[in-house]
C-alpha cells in the first residue's frame, strides 16, 4: 500500500465514522474498506467487554463467520493484545500455540487494539487474517494502528 492509498483509506474511514448511520452498519463498512485496501482474506471487528470477561465479534468481512464469535478475554492472540495493550503481529500462526484457529489455511494474523479516550484500556480490536505468511510488515502494522485511531469513535456509539 503506497502513501496515497494509505491517505485514501484513512480519509474513507474518517468519513464512515462521521456519517450518520447505526454503529453496526458503520463498522461493517469499515471492515469492508480495510479488507479491500490490501485484498485481505478476512477482517473482523470486536468489542472487548471487560466486565463480562469476553470478546464479542461485531462484524466481519470475508468468506465466513468467525469460528469463535464470542470467547474469553484471556484467550488467543486477541487476549494477548488486550493484556499487553499492544498490536500482536504473528508471521506464522502455525508456530504460535496462542492462536485460536478460525480458518485452517490462515498463516499470519494481526490483532490491532482500539483504545479508550485516555489510551489506557483496550475497548475493541481489528483482527485481520491472511493465507500468506508474513503478510503484515511494519509499515502495514503502522497503517492499521492509524486505522484503529481513526475508527475509535465508533466504540462510543
Amino acid at each position: 500500500m503506497n502513501a496515497d492509498q494509505r491517505k485514501s483509506l484513512l480519509a474513507d474511514l474518517r468519513s464512515a465514522v462521521e456519517e450518520v448511520m447505526d454503529r453496526s452498519t458503520a463498522l461493517l463498512q469499515v471492515a469492508s474498506m480495510v479488507r479491500r485496501s490490501a485484498n485481505y482474506r478476512w477482517v473482523g471487528l470486536y468489542d472487548v467487554d471487560h466486565r463480562a470477561g469476553k470478546v464479542v465479534n461485531i462484524v466481519w468481512s470475508g468468506p465466513g463467520a468467525p469460528e469463535y464469535p464470542v470467547f474469553p478475554i484471556s484467550k488467543g492472540l486477541t487476549g494477548v493484545a488486550i493484556s499487553e495493550r499492544r498490536t500482536i503481529n504473528v508471521a506464522d500462526v502455525t508456530a504460535d500455540p496462542r492462536y485460536l484457529m478460525a480458518f485452517g489455511t490462515t498463516r499470519s494474523e494481526i490483532i490491532v487494539p482500539v483504545f479508550d479516550d485516555r489510551n489506557e484500556r483496550v475497548i475493541g480490536t481489528i483482527d485481520i487474517e491472511s493465507a500468506e505468511p508474513n503478510a503484515f510488515p511494519a509499515e502495514v502494522q503502522e497503517v492499521l494502528e492509524a486505522c484503529c485511531r481513526a475508527i475509535q469513535p465508533l466504540w462510543k456509539r
